[in-house]
């Protein structure tokens, strides 16, 4: 089984359950383990699968409770690095119907520093860049480019989703595009929710934006489509794979448990490049983890609703 690397951001989520999706009406919030990047890792070992986090959080009870958590959901955290500055926390406000409004108070996730001996880790193995705060800047961003880079020489599965976040990137979204394109040009898969697709490729129609980002260099791309499924499209091959009907309550960690459950699955086969020409194989893929991801809106909190093996088997 290969090993799934996730790189980026873990953090707290102060979450507001139950209050509308106006967080300025918020009142009490809970504390939760969250951040995309993490909530994949947990993802793929919760089904079984071998993850390792690649991240940074503070030098304070909050970072050690994140530590805690992911090893705790059998996460490798031994890559994961310390800071001085505080743990980046996130607020969350989410109404009956799931939907929500959140705003990031960023720290120690921007100062991961590049490490060149995790290089060889990466070896025929998968890597998985999630992107919310990845490409504001800092240390993280260096890291990000870099690892990417080893990921090319290691003969690395590479796996990215942008993670479009407009209160992170208020009035430059230009930037944020034209900072996703290398690794959208460089991954092999790419997952991306229908806003993102449409914004990074400035198409409306999404077999266009399909086009788009396969002429980039994507070889396999999902765009999900919340109730109604995922859109695949890979080797001339596209349909759209619906979920399973559910009563949504805090639709947060829905999008990483489709892609951790995914990924988990390529882990699984001898060889991920057989994929490729196999697109039953990979629908078939999809459709497991479209139910991973509507089973993680069933509770609140990302981490503790991604679904085991049992659950899903269920």
């Amino acid at each position: 089984m290969k090993e799934v690397f996730c790189i980026g951001e873990v953090l707290i989520d102060f979450v507001a359950e139950k209050q509308g999706s106006d967080l300025s009406q918020a009142r009490e919030f809970t504390k939760k383990a969250g951040g995309a990047p993490a909530n994949v890792a947990c993802a793929v070992a919760k089904l079984g699968g071998k993850s390792a986090f690649i991240g940074c959080v503070g030098n304070d009870p909050f970072g050690t409770f994140l530590l805690n958590v992911l090893e705790n959901e059998g996460v490798d955290i031994s890559l994961t690095q310390r800071s001085e500055i505080f743990t980046t926390l996130a607020f969350v406000s989410i109404a009956e119907d799931g939907e929500r409004d959140f705003v990031f108070s960023r720290g120690a996730d921007k100062e991961l520093k590049y490490s060149p001996g995790i290089k060889k880790k990466f070896n025929k193995n998968i890597i998985h860049f999630g992107a919310a705060t990845a490409l504001l800047g800092g240390s993280l961003e260096e890291a990000y480019g870099r690892f990417l880079f080893d990921a090319l020489t290691q003969e690395t599965f590479i796996s990215f989703d942008p993670n479009f976040r407009a209160d992170l990137w208020k009035n430059k979204t230009e930037i944020f595009i034209k900072k996703s394109m290398p690794f959208i040009e460089k991954s092999a898969l790419c997952k991306f929710s229908l806003e993102e697709a449409k914004l990074i490729s400035g198409k409306e129609n999404i077999s266009e934006a399909c086009e788009f980002f396969h002429e980039a260099g994507t070889e396999i791309i999902t765009i999900t489509l919340g109730s109604e499924g995922t859109f695949v499209s890979c080797q001339g091959h596209s349909r759209i794979i619906p979920s399973i009907s559910v009563k949504p309550v805090d639709t947060t960690g829905a999008g990483d448990a489709f892609i951790g459950c995914l990924l988990k699955q390529l882990s699984s086969i001898d060889s991920i490049e057989s994929i490729k020409s196999n697109p039953d194989l990979l629908f078939e893929m999809i459709a497991i983890a479209n139910k991973a991801g509507a089973i993680t809106t069933m509770n609140y909190g990302a981490i503790k609703s991604l679904p085991s093996q049992t659950q899903l088997d269920q």
